[in-house]
């Protein structure tokens, strides 16, 4: 008699559990893929900022991945291809360098408000640079960092799949520069606004 209740406590707790996830994500699955188009815009702060050293801005491509544990709680995974920067001193230009900067953040979705499903998230950058050629050579940049990255956006339903996306995040970018006997581990803290708009798929 014991094991029977058992079993049966078993069975309607999977066949709960099976309701609220299929209720919960409206038959549209707990995976959401973003592409976006997105508007870099660097602080070029710092002490070298400060000393005249600046990258451009620029639009490039985006694509993330995201994750619903619950329809509240998600995570995101931002990636891009490595982008390409004129690097210049007092609006000169003095080379180039290419950074790759995927993110990776934790996100809580509001769910009150019918097709608009604004959010907002927190979390974690790593930055690679690479290809940095200034000055033929005479200036050298610090390849990796790591910074925090904020987030607030929204996506508005069009279907159970398909949405409609803005996005603005905040994240945390720096390196040092060294060279040209002018800078010496001198810190350059790009922390860019990232401005995105685009399309999701919920699957």
């Amino acid at each position: 008699m014991k094991k029977t209740l058992i079993a049966i406590a078993a069975a309607a707790s999977a066949l709960t559990a099976g309701t609220a996830f299929a209720q919960s994500f409206d038959g549209s699955g707990p995976w959401m893929v973003r592409m976006r188009a997105v508007h870099l815009n660097s602080d070029n702060g710092g002490a070298a900022g400060d000393a005249g050293v600046s990258i451009n801005n620029k639009w490039m491509p985006e694509v993330d991945v995201s994750y619903f544990f619950t329809p509240n709680i998600a995570a995101e995974l931002v990636l891009t291809y490595p982008q390409k920067h004129d690097v210049r001193l007092n609006g000169g230009k003095i080379g180039s360098l290419k950074h790759l900067p995927p993110t990776l953040l934790a996100q809580y979705h509001f769910t009150n408000f019918g097709a608009f499903k604004p959010y907002v998230g927190a979390g974690i950058n790593y930055t690679r640079f690479s290809n940095v050629d200034i000055l033929d050579g005479a200036v050298t940049v610090k390849k990796n960092s790591f910074g925090g990255a904020l987030q607030v956006g929204f996506d508005y339903a069009l279907d159970k799949n398909w949405s409609l996306n803005f996005d603005v995040k905040k994240v945390f970018i720096d390196t040092k520069v060294t060279g040209a006997g002018v800078f010496d581990n001198t810190p350059f803290k790009v922390d860019p606004w990232l401005v995105g708009v685009g399309v999701g798929y919920r699957f």
